[in-house]
């Protein structure tokens, strides 16, 4: 597939015929990097990772200049200056990035009633209605681009396909800042040269099943037996990829897909033995979480506890929880549980909270008798105070102390391209 520095980028002519082409994927392009830069636009043409200013920090995102020398999200941080020691490393800003996704989104929502939300910075749109109004896809497509720029000061890279997943790889190879459409007709022949790791489900391991087969490209793929895929990879994920290299995606656009979890991790920059320290990390990032769940309008069914060490050995410890939540008090009680669980283990390295299994908020069955009742109120309160006043601006009193916290960097986002 396309590489994500920008060096193979392919986009389509103004004449093209996108009619049977009403799926698009639209991508915000090094959204946090590209962020970050607004506010430092000398930097623009210079290397730039995002990251904490931490030895053991992670890259979470980069812009093009810094890719071409190879930095990744979620690389190391001193891998990434070894790489590009010109680098100039930018600290993350979450409620920055909440602010300019919920502005692009507001543009996809006035395109089409059909968006299907991918996380912060992507979406599927499925704009076969708005032609009348809009025009087609590809002027659609255009037009989001443009908007997106002009209202934010953003680029995004738009895929137009029949197929979901023809989508998402068009939007990756039209990168940075490009329109690609494929037209229905041309479905095959933009998929069959790719690589077979261009496929959803094709990670690492089997990747290596497929190139110990002599598979090397998706047309491979599609030109191999279904029964000797799903003996050399079992009945679903071998129809799964026969299907995809073949064309078929039945998938829909879903307006009402909910995020599949929602998390905040702490690495530290020198490994923790001391409970005490780790608790309110606990308790600070299951705040964290719980205002998330509520901006999004979700609540968990599970609670998961993320532990990893200094030789890298990594732990994940799951609570179901009896009701639906978006409670901090609640996250941090099955967090905090699920830590004493664990019992003795050496210093840690980096801790997590992740919420999952969400669902829409008030989903489930009320209780005659609500004895959180007032808590809620409580946050959502402090929800509207941090909304009008930042972050910072209200905490949990066990996090207003005056202990040194041993050094660990401010919680960061989940790495993203």
């Amino acid at each position: 597939m396309s590489k994500q520095d920008g060096s193979a980028r392919q986009v389509s002519a103004a004449s093209v015929d996108s009619t049977t082409s009403p799926i698009l994927h639209v991508d915000l392009d090094a959204f946090f990097a590209s962020v970050e830069l607004l506010d430092r636009p000398d930097l623009v043409d210079q290397p730039v990772v995002v990251a904490g200013k931490s030895a053991r920090s992670v890259v979470t995102a980069a812009n093009y200049p810094a890719r071409r020398f190879g930095v990744r999200s979620a690389m190391p941080l001193s891998q990434a200056m070894r790489l590009c020691p010109r680098a100039v490393v930018l600290e993350p800003h979450f409620e920055k990035y909440q602010h300019f996704s919920s502005q692009v989104m507001a543009i996809f929502d006035d395109m089409t009633p059909l968006v299907e939300r991918l996380g912060i910075d992507e979406a599927f749109l499925d704009v076969a209605g708005a032609r009348r109004v809009r025009g087609t896809p590809a002027e659609v497509g255009q037009l989001i681009r443009q908007r997106v720029r002009d209202e934010t000061g953003l680029a995004c890279s738009v895929g137009a396909a029949s197929t979901k997943f023809v989508a998402k790889l068009a939007s990756g190879r039209a990168k940075p800042d490009g329109l690609l459409v494929i037209p229905a007709a041309q479905t095959l022949e933009f998929l069959h040269p790719l690589p077979v790791s261009a496929l959803w489900g094709v990670g690492a391991a089997t990747e290596a099943t497929l190139l110990r087969q002599a598979l090397h490209t998706i047309g491979d793929i599609a030109h191999t037996p279904l029964a000797v895929l799903r003996r050399t990879l079992g009945d679903a994920l071998g129809t799964k990829l026969y299907e995809l290299s073949n064309g078929i995606d039945p998938r829909a656009v879903s307006p009402g897909r909910v995020e599949k979890s929602i998390g905040h991790e702490m690495t530290f920059e020198t490994d923790i033995d001391d409970d005490d320290v780790l608790n309110r990390e606990l308790l600070r990032m299951s705040t964290k979480v719980a205002a998330r769940l509520r901006a999004a309008g979700s609540e968990a069914g599970t609670i998961s506890l993320k532990l990893r060490y200094g030789d890298f050995t990594t732990i994940t410890r799951a609570r179901r929880l009896a009701e639906p939540t978006d409670l901090a008090r609640t996250i941090y009680a099955e967090a905090r549980a699920a830590y004493e669980a664990v019992g003795q283990h050496p210093p840690v390295r980096l801790i997590g909270v992740r919420a999952e299994n969400l669902a829409p908020a008030g989903g489930a069955q009320p209780s005659l008798w609500d004895a959180d009742e007032s808590w809620r109120d409580a946050e959502r309160t402090v929800d509207g105070v941090t909304r009008r006043f930042g972050r910072d601006s209200i905490r949990p009193a066990a996090l207003l102390t005056g202990r040194p916290r041993s050094g660990p960097q401010a919680p960061r986002p989940e790495p993203h391209d």
